[in-house]
C-alpha cells in the first residue's frame, strides 16, 4: 500500500511492516520514532540493525523477529539504510509465517524499484514517502507547530516568507528551529520578521539536488543559497565536487545519447532546461575543470569552501549566459 503521513498515524498498528523512505531524513526519523511511540515499544523489545548487517546477523534477525517477547509487549525490528539489494532478505522476513514483530525499514531517496514495489503492492504492509516540504506544506507545518507549541496568535507575512524560504529540506531541522522561535516569542505570542532573523540566519536544510540542478540550469542565486546551506551543514567540498562530476556526466549522456535518467518531478524541469542550453563540448570542458578542482582540493592546501564557491559561481553564471544565448 502507498501511504501518506495521515495513513501512517492511523494504520501503523494494523500492519506487519512499513517502509519509510525519502530525501527528508528528519521526517524518516520522526516517523520511525512515532511508530515506536504508538506501538509502545519498550527498549528490550527493540532490535535494530543496518541493512549492511543483514547477512552477518540473519540468524539473530529471524530469532528476534519470530519469537514472542520474554518481557511481554509488542516487538519491533528496525532495518536502516535499506536499498533494492536488500529486498530479497527483507521479503523473506516480512513474509515469514512466524513473524511476531512489526518490521520498520528505513531508506533514503529510493527510485521506483524492487523494494518500493514490494511494500507498495503487498498486503498488510505499506510504504510512506518522506519528500521535503514545499512552500504550502511547510507553511501549514509552521502554523500547526507554533500554535501547538506556544499558542502563537499571529505570524506576520514577511516572517512566514522568510521561514518558508530558509526551511523545508529536513523535518527534524525545521521542528528544532520552530521550537526555538516559540521559546523566543513566548511573551508576546506574535512571530515577526525580526524574531525569525534572530533565530533563523540562513540555516535552511542542505539540499544537494537544489545545488546541482540549479547550477546547470543557470539559477545563480538558488545555486549559491543551496551551496551555503550544504556547507553550513558541514558538507565536504570534496564530496560536492564528486557529486558535480557525476551530475555533469549524467547531463553529458543526456545531451549526446538522448538517455534521460529517472528524475524526481521537483528537479525534472531544471534538468530538461539544462539539456537544451549545454553543448556537449562545454560539458566536456567542465568535466576537465572538475578534475583539476579535485586535484587542487587535495594538493594545494587552499580552503576547499573558497575554491568550491568560486567554481560554483562561475559555472552558474556560465549556465545563465548559455540560457540567454539560446533565447536570442
Amino acid at each position: 500500500m502507498k501511504w501518506k503521513e495521515a495513513d501512517f498515524n492511523d494504520g501503523i498498528a494494523k500492519i506487519r511492516a512499513v517502509l519509510i523512505y525519502g530525501p527528508d531524513a528528519g521526517q524518516v526519523d520522526e516517523l520511525c520514532d512515532r511508530a515506536i511511540e504508538k506501538l509502545e515499544i519498550e527498549k528490550d523489545n527493540l532490535f535494530a540493525l543496518d541493512s549492511d548487517e543483514l547477512r552477518d546477523k540473519q540468524d539473530a534477525l529471524f530469532a528476534e523477529s519470530c519469537s514472542p517477547s520474554m518481557f511481554g509487549g509488542q516487538k519491533m525490528v528496525i532495518i536502516s539504510n535499506a536499498g533494492d539489494g536488500a529486498s530479497k532478505q527483507i521479503a523473506e522476513l516480512i513474509n515469514h509465517p512466524g513473524l511476531c514483530a512489526t518490521v520498520v525499514v528505513t531508506a533514503g531517496d529510493l527510485r521506483p524499484g524492487t523494494l518500493r514495489t514490494l511494500f507498495e503492492g503487498g498486503e498488510n504492509i505499506a510504504a510512506v514517502a518522506c519528500y521535503t516540504d514545499d512552500a504550502r506544506s511547510l507553511a501549514n507545518l509552521i502554523r500547526a507547530e507554533l500554535s501547538a507549541a506556544a499558542g502563537i496568535a499571529q505570524i506576520t507575512p514577511d516572517a512566514m516568507a522568510y521561514m518558508t524560504s530558509h526551511l523545508g529540506g529536513d523535518r527534524g531541522i525545521t521542528r528544532g528551529f520552530l521550537t526555538k522561535i516559540a521559546l523566543f516569542v513566548d511573551d508576546k505570542k506574535i512571530v515577526e520578521l525580526s524574531d525569525v532573523e534572530k533565530c533563523l540566519p540562513d540555516t535552511g536544510a542542505a539540499d544537494a539536488d537544489d545545488f546541482l540542478y540549479s547550477l546547470t540550469a543557470g539559477h545563480i542565486q538558488q545555486t549559491m543559497t543551496a551551496l551555503d546551506r550544504l556547507l553550513y551543514d558541514n558538507a565536504d567540498p570534496n564530496m560536492l565536487v564528486r557529486m558535480l562530476d557525476g551530475h555533469f556526466k549524467k547531463l553529458l549522456t543526456a545531451v549526446v545519447d538522448g538517455q534521460l535518467p529517472r528524475l524526481f518531478w521537483k528537479v525534472a524541469d531544471k534538468f530538461n532546461h539544462a539539456i537544451k542550453i549545454w553543448p556537449a563540448d562545454e560539458i566536456a570542458s567542465v568535466l576537465t575543470r572538475l578534475n583539476e578542482l579535485e586535484r587542487q582540493l587535495r594538493t594545494t592546501g587552499m580552503p576547499g569552501e573558497i575554491l568550491l564557491r568560486d567554481f560554483a559561481l562561475k559555472l552558474s553564471v556560465r549556465a545563465a549566459k548559455l540560457a540567454i544565448k539560446r533565447r536570442k
